[in-house]
């Protein structure tokens, strides 16, 4: 993808994901020794300056959009999103922070099992938020499924007969149980990723792997005072 034009050169441009993702991000900056001036209260402001970057803060989803298509050159950005959108970008380190998982779920008290739906119908249906994260699954295990996308709460689908399965984002289950819902299946797991445009990589290269490494290793701090068990996954972390 093209990299952004018409900016200063000088400014490295970093999208950083509003919502669940915020606060960690900006603890995980400052750690690494960033400015973030500003961040804490942007206000109603969605482009900010501080240091030598230019952060943009943005809906989670449309993080990787920006990245792939050469709006900014770096961000922070969820696993989930990135594999959702499959764009064309670099990611350079895992961050260990804002854990969840991909499963697949079913009613507790269906009626009859999915895999009797299959066999009956050669099909089954499943509603999800992640479409494609939902098709590359079931098409890994060989099974034929009808999609179902929507943005609100996918709980909800089986309990009034929408979908026999739904896939979702949890980080401890907790919503899937309350809504009576079992987890029969493991998709994949997902943490925030520090990730860059390819040509931006390209161009500011000594800039880019520098925040990287710094991020990585501020990550690595930081997970360790969580949890000092972590310290051999940790060292781990950067992506080659």
């Amino acid at each position: 993808m093209m990299a952004r034009r018409g900016t200063d050169e000088r400014l490295l441009r970093m999208a950083i994901p509003k919502g669940a993702l915020y606060a960690d991000s900006l603890a995980l900056l400052e750690r690494a020794g960033c400015d973030i001036t500003g961040l804490a209260d942007p206000g109603r402001h969605l482009t900010l300056r501080a240091g030598d970057i230019e952060f943009i803060i943005g809906k989670p989803s449309d993080i990787p959009i920006y990245v792939g298509y050469g709006a900014v050159d770096v961000a922070i950005a969820g696993k989930d999103t990135l594999v959702e959108a499959d764009l064309d970008v670099v990611e350079m380190a895992d961050l260990h922070f804002g854990a969840c998982r991909f499963v697949v779920a079913e009613p507790e008290d269906a009626a009859c099992s999915v895999a009797e739906i299959y066999r009956h119908l050669g099909v089954i249906r499943v509603a999800t938020k992640y479409p494609r994260v939902t098709e590359q699954h079931f098409a890994r295990r060989g099974l034929q499924v009808e999609l179902v996308k929507l943005s609100g709460n996918i709980e909800l689908a089986p309990l009034i007969g929408l979908a026999d399965q739904v896939v979702e984002i949890t980080a401890t289950g907790r919503t899937l149980v309350e809504n009576r819902l079992r987890i029969v299946d493991e998709v994949l797991t997902s943490t925030a990723r520090f990730v860059a445009n390819p040509v931006s990589l390209k161009l500011n290269n000594d800039r880019v792997t520098g925040l990287a490494s710094a991020l990585a290793a501020a990550a690595m701090l930081l997970l360790i005072g969580r949890n000092p068990a972590a310290r051999e996954y940790a060292e781990k972390s950067v992506v080659p």
